[in-house]
């Protein structure tokens, strides 16, 4: 049996459980990111980071190669497309969803859930609504006549999901008028059964945020949440919060001890 480090609320292990879901496969679940769970979560991961996958012997982390890893090993159901190109693309596609688009919206995400004595700093919403309004026409763009980004559902498409699917309560909304095709693959992607499932998971999440052992003081941040952050000019304010103590930072990420 299979054992996945993850937490409902982390877009990462968002997307490993739904391709589980999607290849049918069993796995028993953790939440690492609860405190009593740090250590079962460090054992698996030196970055103390959701999701880890924990298969017999092998121990895979960082969202993307669980992906890879679990596309390889099961087969059946693939999430990866088979022809180069539209696998390329559906890569580039789970990159730009893990990197660019999750910086801008854990970024701007902290005053809904955390516990902060300050307010988002002037500027930082309306950076983030003309980041991800470049990011809505490129997709806009990218979406065939079948409603997918790479053909038919894909990684693509489970990595873009647990981001966008939370676009309108963080401010950000989709412009349906500008952008038919995306608000029309997002409500397709709602529809479907491991999307479901995951909504539920995480509306039950929220709701019980405040009363989950997690830290809500200080901020994990990891490198493209700061490099988005600097390259839009909030330098004062990430430092204001390293110097307060709100900062806390990922392990060294070496690779895990294999079959101990």
């Amino acid at each position: 049996m299979m054992t996945l480090y993850d937490n409902a609320f982390s877009p990462f292990a968002r997307k490993v459980r739904m391709v589980l879901e999607q290849k049918g496969l069993k796995a028993d679940y953790v939440d690492g990111l609860r405190r009593e769970n740090h250590g079962l979560l460090q054992a698996a991961n030196g970055r103390v980071e959701v999701p880890a996958l924990t298969d017999g012997d092998v121990t895979v982390v960082n969202s993307s190669d669980i992906v890879a890893y679990l596309d390889h090993r099961y087969p059946d159901r693939p999430v990866l497309p088979a022809d180069p190109g539209a696998r390329a693309r559906a890569r580039a596609w789970e990159r730009t969803a893990d990197d660019t688009i999750d910086a801008i919206l854990v970024d701007i995400s902290y005053w809904l859930w955390a516990e902060r004595p300050d307010e988002m700093p002037d500027g930082m919403l309306a950076a983030a609504q003309n980041d991800m309004g470049e990011i809505y026409r490129a997709l806009e763009h990218d979406l065939g006549t079948d409603g997918f980004v790479c053909g038919k559902l894909s990684i693509a498409d489970i990595a873009l999901f647990p981001h966008l699917v939370s676009v309108k309560s963080l401010g950000v909304p989709i412009d349906s008028a500008a952008c038919p095709k995306v608000a029309a693959w997002l409500k397709r992607m709602m529809a479907l059964e491991i999307c479901l499932a995951d909504m539920a998971r995480t509306r039950d999440y929220i709701k019980t945020v405040e009363d989950q052992d997690i830290e809500r003081v200080k901020i994990f941040w990891r490198g493209d949440r700061i490099e988005w952050l600097l390259a839009h000019g909030f330098h004062d304010w990430f430092m204001t919060e390293i110097q307060e103590g709100r900062v806390t930072w990922p392990g060294l990420g070496l690779p895990p001890q294999q079959g101990s």
